[in-house]
């Protein structure tokens, strides 16, 4: 009895390596069996049919070939050998799904919803951060008999000589000295207004008179005698308010807020943006003093060199005046490096950088962040050049005092009350 499958004979299988072959010649590829799908239940036609019937032992099986069905199956009955479930798309478990495209617009739409949301609260919350360390100490409605506001606003910038909260080693590292109690090292008036700004230095020898004040601890009236005294001796005696007083009393110009630093702060305030270029002029400079010893040329002062640089008068020919000098152009300078992209825009310079002059800073109970940005950009515009800065003029000395020259002063004051556009030359 032949045992292979009916339709095969010996003939079929011709002179192939294998059993009972006489050649020696591998058998060639062979097709692999494939099984019956069965249409429904176990086997075949329908449910409960038994298997179908075996011949000598083996599956009868028909002949290959022939064509399929969509679902694999050939169209003699047989599976032609592709994955079940294969069919095409839309069929069951056939053909892989093509994933929607991207709507982009969508991601763009909320990437920009979220970049703007973190932008806002950063903002916001820097904002608050900046404005709760601001040290609002001075109140300048305890300044009587003030002259009328004028257009634009004028700021007293004031550079102290208060060593609060330095070490012993760091004052001897600024050349600080020991002295108690703080006085006024530097004081300048800046303009900001719609026909350029002007930076003011008044030199602290300056011959003022001392007007009648009300003691901003005790309230205490106290009556003008005419008195006269240097400029910085009014902080001394009694505090920023009776120097603001002094001021609008001897210029006649109204003081809209007051900013004041201290030596300690100032140096860490350039140390925190990175040094401040500026040119040393011929010569260089040199003031045991200070601590200055610089050679000429153009340099980055650190906020020890800095320190050093603003406060040197010995080593100058006119002392106070070129003193002055020196002072505009280093803030104008600083205001400038802070107001750079490469500090605004750098999060690891900008912090410490407002950290530092924020905490050094004294203002005015009125003054704002945006005041205070207001004060920078004006110092911006002065040192870029389109603003001016100036002395106060003088028109000689008394006593060892500077006197004003009073009808330049008077002139001077007459344009920034009309913010105009200042034509007065300072010494």
């Amino acid at each position: 009895m032949n045992d292979w499958p009916e339709a095969w004979s010996d003939e079929n299988r011709g002179n192939r390596y294998g059993r009972g072959s006489a050649s020696a010649q591998p058998e060639g590829a062979r097709a692999m069996r494939q099984v019956r799908r069965p249409a429904s239940g176990a086997y075949g036609g329908g449910p409960g049919q038994s298997a179908p019937p075996h011949a000598g032992g083996v599956p009868q099986q028909p002949a290959y070939g022939g064509g399929s069905y969509g679902d694999g199956t050939a169209a003699d009955g047989y599976n032609t050998g592709q994955v079940y479930g294969g069919g095409g798309p839309g069929g069951p478990g056939g053909g892989t799904r093509e994933r929607p495209a991207p709507n982009w617009r969508r991601r763009i739409k909320w990437t920009a919803i979220t970049v703007v949301t973190v932008l806002v609260v950063t903002t916001i919350g820097t904002y608050f951060w900046a404005d709760s360390k601001l040290n609002r100490e001075v109140d300048l409605s305890k300044v009587i008999d003030r002259p009328d506001a004028g257009e634009g606003t004028n700021y007293l910038i004031v550079g102290s000589d208060s060593r609060a909260g330095m070490s012993a080693e760091e004052k001897k590292k600024l050349h600080t000295g020991s002295a108690e109690g703080k006085r006024t090292d530097s004081m300048m008036i800046l303009h900001t207004g719609s026909n350029g700004d002007t930076l003011i230095s008044l030199p602290r020898d300056s011959d003022v008179e001392i007007p009648t004040f009300k003691g901003s601890e005790s309230g205490k009236t106290y009556q003008g005698t005419g008195r006269h005294t240097k400029l910085n001796a009014a902080y001394a005696e009694d505090g920023p308010e009776l120097l603001v007083r002094t001021v609008e009393f001897n210029t006649g110009l109204r003081i809209d807020h007051y900013v004041e630093i201290g030596f300690a702060g100032f140096a860490n305030i350039v140390d925190a943006v990175g040094g401040v270029e500026i040119t040393i002029p011929k010569g260089g400079m040199k003031d045991t003093k200070s601590g200055a010893d610089f050679e000429a040329g153009k340099q980055t002062l650190n906020g020890e060199e800095a320190l050093a640089f603003v406060r040197t008068r010995y080593a100058l020919k006119a002392s106070d005046l070129d003193r002055t000098k020196n002072q505009q152009k280093f803030l104008a300078a600083l205001a400038n490096q802070v107001a750079t992209p490469g500090t605004v825009l750098n999060p690891f310079k900008l912090y410490p950088t407002m950290g530092a002059g924020l905490d050094s800073l004294i203002v005015d109970k009125d003054m704002g962040l945006f005041d205070l940005g207001d004060m920078f950009w004006a110092m911006k515009s002065v040192n870029s050049g389109d603003g001016k800065s100036m002395n106060m003029p003088i028109s000689g000395s008394s006593n060892g005092n500077l006197v004003w020259d009073k009808a330049k002063v008077k002139t001077l004051v007459e344009q920034l009350k009309n913010d105009e556009t200042v034509t007065v030359s300072g010494n």
